[in-house]
């Protein structure tokens, strides 16, 4: 139930990094400065969501440090797979994907007992 609250958790804070991060990209007339800020206020729920997730994680869940660190990069390129596809309309190469298929095997080794 933990492990399941942490991944959910993770997944929204990761949706809100994204658009944090990458977002912006579609923002063209704006100066730096005001992306930063519109970037950075973003960036605070993402936090809102990431710290209780990995709070969850480690305390309540049992998972290492290194688990949830792993986690969370599977998760990031997995909402970003679907931000660039859906939001910056990019067609995912071959190669991207190979690339995500070796991280999801490191997910499977970092939990491998």
């Amino acid at each position: 139930m933990f492990t399941l609250r942490t991944i959910l958790l993770l997944l929204a804070s990761n949706v809100f990094m994204t658009f944090a991060w990458y977002g912006h990209l579609k923002i063209k007339n704006f100066p730096l400065w005001q992306v930063i800020l519109l970037s950075w206020g973003i960036a605070f729920f993402e936090y809102c969501l990431m710290v209780p997730a990995n709070r969850i994680g480690y305390m309540k869940a049992g998972l290492s440090g290194f688990q949830l660190k792993i986690i969370q990069e599977a998760i990031t390129l997995l909402v970003f797979i679907g931000f660039a596809v859906f939001f910056l309309k990019e067609k995912p190469e071959l190669k991207y994907l190979i690339s995500f298929g070796f991280l999801i095997g490191a997910v499977y080794f970092a939990f491998k007992k």
